[in-house]
């Protein structure tokens, strides 16, 4: 064991191994910062790369390319909000919010540091865990994966904020994902359901639009409106300061992340689950970690543990991920699936052989994720104050790049126009979300795992019936999904009573809060009445359909309907007692009195983002991206060799990457076909 240990460092560290690593490495580190592509698309591309490379030269190429995707992805994630892989919005919650209040080094320091120490993590998880876990892993039958993904959802309910509003307003997102993932073919009883006779839909609602317009398009419609720096008028000379203080974060909190990096390597192993509930478990581990309300409070807002928990997650479930695959054949993700296909085309095959005949070359891939991710994370540290002062360029030079980003990211998804479409289809409904306080985290997830929970739910009835409810994990894991919901509201009520009589300026402050809660119940209440039409029309149409197919929306709609009924209720009985106490508030029910922006500033934000896309629908995208950075920076007064120089700089880069490097199919503009077709 120990030799062939040190034979695995001994192969990655010989010439060629290191070199093809270091290759993997950079098109890994950029790969993470573009949002969309993500690592399993990027390991697609390379594998043509591999056939003349021996195994010990092919696993470090990948490898080291794959896992530090996860690490670089954090970066787009806490400087623009954007997520650089899809299952990476979790960080985004106080990431994002620390660049916003100027400390984007801090909030990038922790996640480095975490990432690496998740990494290393998973990596030691990958030596020891594999004759210890595999009885687990094995013991899972579908009833029990059907409860943790609805556990995840939970948790991530639970934190959407304090008391039953929050709690509620949670699952009914986490339920609207789930109704949103019923669009495509069924693959169970073989009908259509909600394409609206499109075939693009065929294959259900893309991820990658969908996630980059609920997360990032209502921050850069924020971001035209307010018409500053990301950091706001914090002087770029500190932006790059307190990298060092994410780096003591990470360690002053080492437990936590020591916790988070456990949780990571335990739900990556699980097979389709993987990084995204494994994230916002980490995120749920760390709120709960928070020893009073106001800092339970400060969490989606500027807490760095909510850094720190998502971004050693993120890193050690490769480690967790790659356990069932080399020790069982079993690929947990899209990612490891296309890993294990490298595998089979190099002539190693996953199995009792690697734990065996082939030891060396696996812990090869255990000094692969180490070796690589320290490399990366200490390069990011190097550069990292100068990667932070990005969060204080202007917004007029900075939005048509994120902009560009986000539709580039989309469009891969499918490489078609109704990638971008679903794009500004859901950049809409994530602005609305934000703009009324709905969360967004538990959509994402309900929608991310929506099939998956539908295949173990069908699976769980056709084989056991309704006895499937009665298995004694499902009870457990039920009962772990009622504390979970429970769990804050009992802390906070705890919580209350110790801070009874701290004086009337807390007590103040609450219904203040309260009254800014009740002061938006009509246009709440226009989203629940939506969200109640939403569900019952899915549950009658799903009648007309087969059992099989109708299981799994009534298992959703239904419930989704009473929550909305029950938010109603909520908020009507709040109005009338704010109703009561409008003479000593000064305000009516109808009056917004919050930090949203007015309506004539939001608006323009819109209008260019369908300039842009109106631009690639006409012209293509080739012609359509310098085009539009130019007028965007030309109409904010920017100077000519501005103007020109950054479109210019577009131009170079976008043809260089996409379709130079990339070979990126992009359909041609309205234009182009009118002038083909007459020229033909």
């Amino acid at each position: 064991m120990i030799e062939a240990f040190v034979g695995g460092l001994v192969s990655v560290l010989h010439v060629k191994p290191f070199l093809f690593m270091l290759i993997g490495c950079a098109v890994g580190f950029w790969v993470g910062i573009l949002p969309g592509l993500g690592g399993g698309t990027t390991l697609a591309l390379m594998i043509p790369f591999i056939y003349t490379m021996t195994p010990e030269e092919a696993i470090p190429f990948l490898l080291g390319m794959y896992s530090v995707c996860a690490t670089t992805g954090d970066i787009t994630s806490i400087l623009f909000g954007i997520p650089g892989e899809p299952v990476s919005v979790a960080l985004i919650m106080d990431g994002y919010a620390l660049a916003k209040k100027g400390e984007a080094g801090r909030a990038l320091g922790a996640a480095l540091m975490s990432s690496l120490i998740g990494a290393l993590i998973g990596a030691v998880s990958l030596t020891v865990g594999i004759p210890i876990i595999r009885p687990l892993v094995l013991s899972f039958g579908t009833p029990e994966m059907f409860m943790i993904i609805i556990i995840g959802v939970t948790c991530i309910s639970s934190l959407s904020g304090q008391g039953k509003r929050g709690l509620l307003l949670g699952m009914m997102a986490g339920g609207f994902g789930f109704l949103c993932s019923l669009v495509g073919m069924d693959q169970h009883a073989g009908i259509q359901r909600f394409i609206f006779g499109q075939p693009y839909l065929w294959d259900g609602l893309p991820l990658i639009p969908v996630v980059v317009g609920i997360f990032a398009i209502p921050e850069i419609v924020d971001l035209i409106a307010r018409k500053a720096a990301i950091a706001g008028e914090i002087p770029v000379g500190h932006l790059g300061k307190g990298v060092r203080d994410g780096i003591k974060d990470t360690f002053r909190h080492f437990w936590l992340t020591i916790r988070c990096s456990l949780i990571g390597v335990l739900v990556g192993m699980f097979p389709g689950i993987g990084g995204g509930v494994s994230q916002w478990f980490a995120y749920a581990q760390a709120a709960h970690s928070a020893k009073s309300s106001e800092e339970q409070a400060g969490f989606g807002k500027v807490d760095i543990r909510g850094v720190l928990g998502p971004g050693a997650a993120n890193n050690a479930k490769e480690g967790g991920g790659l356990i069932p695959t080399v020790a069982f054949g079993i690929p947990t993700g899209p990612g490891m699936a296309i890993l294990l296909g490298a595998f089979l085309l190099m002539g190693i095959v996953p199995g009792p052989e690697m734990l065996t005949k082939h030891l060396t070359l696996t812990f090869s891939m255990v000094w692969t994720i180490v070796v690589s991710n320290i490399i990366v994370v200490s390069i990011c540290l190097i550069f990292i104050n100068r990667i932070a002062r990005l969060t204080g360029i202007r917004a007029n030079l900075i939005v048509p790049f994120l902009l560009l980003l986000c539709f580039i990211g989309a469009f891969t998804a499918n490489n078609q126009i109704g990638d971008l479409i679903v794009l500004l289809i859901f950049g809409g409904v994530g602005y609305l979300m934000m703009h009324f306080r709905w969360p967004r985290p538990p959509f994402v997830l309900g929608f991310v795992l929506g099939k998956l929970a539908e295949a173990y739910l069908y699976t769980s009835t056709g084989r056991y019936g309704a006895a499937w409810l009665l298995r004694p994990g499902v009870i457990i894991l039920f009962l772990v999904a009622a504390g979970v919901a429970s769990y804050p509201s009992i802390k906070q009520g705890i919580y209350k009573r110790r801070e009874k009589g701290t004086g009337p300026g807390r007590r103040g402050e609450e219904i203040s809060l309260k009254g800014r809660w009740k002061m938006r119940y009509h246009t709440e209440a226009l989203m629940s009445y939506c969200l109640m039409g939403i569900s019952a029309l899915v549950v009658i149409i799903s009648l007309r359909w087969p059992l099989k197919a109708a299981i799994f929306p009534a298992v959703i709609g239904i419930p989704v309907f009473f929550m909305s009924l029950a938010a109603l209720s909520l908020s009507f009985r709040e109005t009338v007692h704010t109703a009561e106490k409008r003479s000593v508030a000064g305000v009516t029910p109808l009056q917004r009195q919050d930090e949203s922006l007015p309506a004539r500033q939001i608006l323009p934000a819109f209008i260019w983002i369908a300039v842009f896309f109106l631009l690639i629908l006409v012209l293509g995208f080739p012609v359509a991206v310098p085009l539009f950075i130019f007028l965007y920076l030309k109409f904010h007064q920017e100077r000519w060799g501005v103007s020109l120089g950054l479109a210019g700089a577009a131009l170079v880069s976008f043809y260089g990457l996409f379709i130079w490097l990339l070979h990126t199919p992009f359909e041609e503009g309205w234009l182009q076909q009118v002038l083909s077709a007459l020229m033909t």
